[in-house]
């Protein structure tokens, strides 16, 4: 007779690997859903997703052409400056070519008062005490020079018409202080000197 202790093990692997069979099963049940849930979402998510790329590289060509137009603008900027730097230089070459032929056609008196009208400055401590005493604060070195440089146009253009009065009055030079209170009357009907209540002109 067989043992019954023996017929017992041979069958709990048969109900067990029934149960794993059927535990699978379930398994496999259970992960169905599951990954078909992934898939619609990445369907989904693919769906969207062209309409965000479309969105991005429309960003990103708005962002090329802004560079773009940046870089442009830079452009032209640095190259108005060169152009201008160019027509001066040309400006400047041109009147020292000018000048060059006007000196060299100077007879030798002319050169002379030509030199000393280059020389001849006013002295730039008496404009400095001048402009602190109207105007009451200290001034830098570059407003001096500037002020003596307009003083001294201004001074060449009294004597120019000075000694065109001169010339009209039937006279010849050296200028006498009626030929200068004359040419200032004549500057100022002309409005080519302000009305001022001081004297503009107090050492005539």
């Amino acid at each position: 007779m067989a043992d019954p202790a023996r017929i017992k093990p041979e069958v709990k692997p048969e109900r067990t690997s029934s149960a794993n069979e059927e535990h699978p099963k379930s398994d496999g049940a259970d992960d169905g859903p599951a990954t078909s849930k992934p898939a619609d979402v990445n369907k989904e998510s693919s769906s969207q997703d062209p309409a965000k790329q479309e969105e991005k590289s429309d960003m990103a060509a708005g962002e090329d052409e802004e560079e773009g137009t940046s870089d442009q603008a830079s452009k032209r900027l640095k190259l108005e400056p060169e152009k201008k730097k160019e027509r001066r230089q040309k400006v400047d070459e041109d009147e020292i070519q000018k000048m060059q032929v006007l000196v060299s056609s100077f007879s030798e008196e002319q050169l002379n008062r030509y030199e000393m009208y280059r020389r001849s400055a006013f002295p730039k401590a008496a404009i400095k005490r001048l402009i602190q005493s109207i105007t009451g604060s200290s001034v830098s070195q570059n407003v001096v020079i500037a002020m003596s440089g307009i003083s001294k146009v201004f001074a060449g253009e009294i004597v120019e018409e000075a000694l065109d009065v001169c010339e009209k009055w039937g006279e010849t030079p050296p200028l006498q202080p009626k030929h200068m209170r004359e040419a200032v009357r004549r500057l100022k009907s002309r409005a080519q000197i302000p009305n001022t209540n001081a004297s503009c002109c107090s050492w005539l």
